[in-house]
């Protein structure tokens, strides 16, 4: 991380303040950064994320689209390779599908072709999630798609301080990255710098240590981490939580050097497991142990259907901090031990308390 502040300089926000902060600052210090997308300027401002921004600057640098995807991304990669910094705001990653050849074809391999003589600095905002009855079409965490493309960088902040860090190094960088938000996360406060700094690409964080299993949280799912972990504990289970915050590139070597601390390792992600980013980084833990002896591992994630759209059935789809804590002692203890703690309700609000 670059330019952390001191302590005395913090402040609390929420994540939706803290990406607003962060966009508002790079507009402000880079007059070729740009902000356009669906509704961005609309009185909503996706979710509040983009609120005052276009009454700041001008309609020429902050603007609403149609509902074209693939056109107006098509129009910000040619925005990018003409010298300006565009973010692009989808909304919903469900509906980024329909720019697939625009991100994988043209953007991520543009500096390739061109012999590192253009490069695409864009950034491809897009909301994931679940719950108000989204369902099969608009809540789909489908991130692993795009870090199995060469040229795309990856980002999935969980934390106010993540979010606006890693705005600022994706606004800054020359690729092409995308910018996943958890819905859920917007809710969630925490301590954030009031001076300009980036987190950086491919650098994951210990944000709990732990000396009994490994607990990796992607997205929303570091937060269930975290309260797994505190369930853990109530029964003498030391966890290890990292968060990862860019997925490509990813920070295997501090996954690794906890897993082989540890012995075990569980991964959540917020997508299916078959070819995911959970078993990216199981593939990744396990060919570093190759030769020599291995944790314990396993992942956890969407079970193998379609998104649902009742709470029930989202209750049984996703992981949660009592099936991760479960999952976790069971790894712990060598097999099944029939052990799901019971909900805590001093557990629903986690914050994370910053890495200074």
């Amino acid at each position: 991380m670059s330019d952390e502040a001191s302590p005395m300089s913090v402040r609390t926000l929420s994540y939706v303040d803290a990406i607003r902060e962060a966009t508002d600052r790079e507009m402000a210090r880079d007059a070729s950064v740009l902000l356009f997308g669906l509704d961005v300027d609309d009185p909503k401002a996706i979710l509040g994320t983009t609120q005052g921004l276009v009454a700041k600057y001008g309609p020429e640098r902050v603007f609403g689209t149609p509902l074209s995807e693939d056109a107006m991304t098509g129009a910000a990669i040619g925005m990018a390779l003409a010298g300006l910094r565009p973010i692009h705001v989808h909304i919903r990653m469900d509906f980024v599908m329909l720019a697939m050849n625009q991100l994988v074809n043209m953007a991520a391999k543009s500096s390739y072709m061109f012999g590192g003589q253009q490069h695409v600095p864009l950034v491809v905002r897009s909301i994931i999630g679940k719950s108000w009855g989204q369902g099969a079409q608009h809540s789909q965490g489908l991130y692993p798609f795009f870090m199995h493309v060469p040229g795309l960088k990856v980002v999935a902040p969980s934390t106010p301080y993540d979010a606006k860090g890693c705005m600022s190094a994706a606004v800054r960088d020359d690729n092409p990255v995308m910018f996943v938000e958890h819905r859920i996360l917007y809710y969630r406060q925490g301590p954030v710098p009031e001076n300009d700094y980036q987190v950086e690409p491919g650098r994951a964080r210990i944000a709990v240590a732990g000396s009994d299993v490994t607990l990796v949280g992607i997205s929303y799912m570091q937060l269930e981490c975290l309260r797994a972990q505190r369930y853990l504990e109530s029964v003498g289970v030391s966890a290890e939580v990292i968060d990862p915050i860019w997925l490509a590139p990813l920070d295997v070597d501090t996954i690794v050097a906890s897993a082989r601390r540890t012995g075990r390792l569980v991964v959540v992600d917020n997508g299916w497991t078959t070819c995911g980013a959970g078993a990216e980084i199981l593939a990744a833990v396990g060919e570093a142990c190759a030769g020599g002896p291995a944790p314990s591992m396993q992942r956890m994630g969407f079970a193998p259907v379609p998104c649902p759209t009742t709470p029930s059935l989202e209750a049984a789809f996703y992981p949660n901090a009592r099936t991760i804590a479960a999952c976790a002692y069971d790894l712990v203890h060598g097999g099944a031990q029939g052990w799901l703690p019971a909900e805590r309700d001093d557990l629903k609000s986690i914050e994370f308390k910053g890495p200074f």
